[in-house]
């Protein structure tokens, strides 16, 4: 995308601190997840660094669960405009802790949507199994796993900007 998807300001704030502020309201306790420390910018949140490197999402996700292996994590992508607080409460109150985790189902793709996914305690090892198959893509250890899929009304909550073409496509939508 040629910028950090984490600055770009869509309500008001570094998208990073609107998702941080958003999640903090359901989660004990927020995080913002960076690749390294050298990370550099202001934020009143507990970073944790990737400490399984180059594996993207899947190595936040990891690196998440390293530093606590017993807690269920809530882990949002930070190039999510549309997510509110609406679909974060619907997420959270059918959340299924007998299953890996909760996520919901993308029409668009057909597959479990792994931007928005409450990851269960149990889900570490699987994970790490997965990588130690070869694996490192969050939505192949949902297709492959017992979770909670459900079904959400507004699709394009789920949309995330990739391009600037997409994010110029998305700006109209944030401010609806």
């Amino acid at each position: 995308m040629g910028q950090d998807k984490g600055n770009i300001d869509y309500h008001g704030k570094p998208q990073r601190e609107y998702l941080a502020d958003l999640m903090s309201g359901f989660c004990e306790e927020t995080f913002i997840s960076v690749r390294n420390e050298a990370s550099v910018f202001d934020t009143q949140y507990p970073l944790i660094a990737d400490s399984f490197h180059d594996l993207g999402p899947y190595g936040g996700i990891l690196s998440a669960f390293r530093k606590d292996p017993n807690s269920a994590w809530l882990t949002i992508a930070t190039d999510i405009p549309l997510l509110d607080k609406k679909t974060l409460d619907y997420l959270i109150r059918h959340r299924n802790p007998s299953k890996l985790a909760t996520c919901f189902h993308n029409p668009e793709t057909g597959f479990p949507e792994p931007l928005i996914t409450l990851w269960e305690p149990r889900a570490y090892p699987v994970l790490l199994q997965f990588l130690a198959n070869g694996y490192s893509c969050p939505r192949k250890v949902l297709i492959n796993s017992d979770i909670e899929e459900l079904k959400i009304d507004r699709t394009e909550v789920l949309s995330n900007v990739n391009t600037q073409d997409e994010l110029a496509s998305i700006l109209p939508k944030v401010n609806a």
